[in-house]
């Protein structure tokens, strides 16, 4: 491996392991098996198109069009604030809806939906990927740099998929109904925090 492919891995996965929402809805999935694999290669296939992004140069251009992360800015506090008060009311309500596989289940569109909101509405992920990984890809010349963003894009595979799929390792603890009201209060705080974040900017 070149020394860009592991300098583009480590990067992307000191950004992409920090915990947030969309990770937080990527282990919620993993848990109750739902539409885990659309989950996944929704997270990595932007992540690879954000990255390839920067690397390409458009973080200049991102940080010229500061109105429009402005813009991502306020939706996506609504987004979260929204989805943060579900949680709440999932878990204040319990019962066998929060089972991994019980319940009324979204359908896939729902959660491709919700995925995308994760992923595209925060303005830190362009940020992350745009600016700071296209920034750091720099310091390759050519192929090197294209080295670099296969490693970021590896880290965020790796990441999303053991995630997604490494979740089912706690099915035992989440068997309980208590588990999953745990879970969605955590889940349901972190989202309203994070969406108190982006309105302070």
């Amino acid at each position: 491996m070149s020394a860009a492919y592991l300098a583009g891995l480590a990067a992307g996965a000191s950004l992409i392991v920090a915990i947030g929402a969309q990770n937080a809805f990527v282990l919620r999935q993993g848990l109750r098996r739902q539409y885990v694999g659309t989950v996944v290669a929704l997270c990595v296939l932007a992540d690879v198109a954000l990255i390839a992004l920067g690397v390409a140069g458009a973080g200049l251009a991102v940080r010229r069009h500061a109105g429009l992360l402005q813009a991502v800015r306020y939706a996506g506090a609504a987004f979260l604030a929204g989805y943060g008060l579900f949680a709440l009311r999932r878990a204040w309500r319990g019962g066998q809806a929060l089972a991994p596989a019980g319940g009324d289940a979204p359908d896939r569109r729902r959660v491709a939906l919700a995925c995308l909101g994760f992923t595209l509405l925060n303005p830190h992920v362009y940020l992350d990927t745009v600016v700071l990984l296209g920034s750091l890809s720099t310091r390759y010349a050519g192929a090197g740099r294209w080295g670099f963003a296969a490693g970021a894009a590896s880290a965020s595979l790796l990441w999303f998929a053991a995630l997604g799929y490494g979740a089912r390792a706690l099915l035992p603890v989440f068997r309980s109904p208590r588990a999953w009201r745990v879970l969605d209060a955590l889940v349901g705080a972190l989202m309203l925090a994070l969406a108190a974040a982006l309105l302070r900017g």
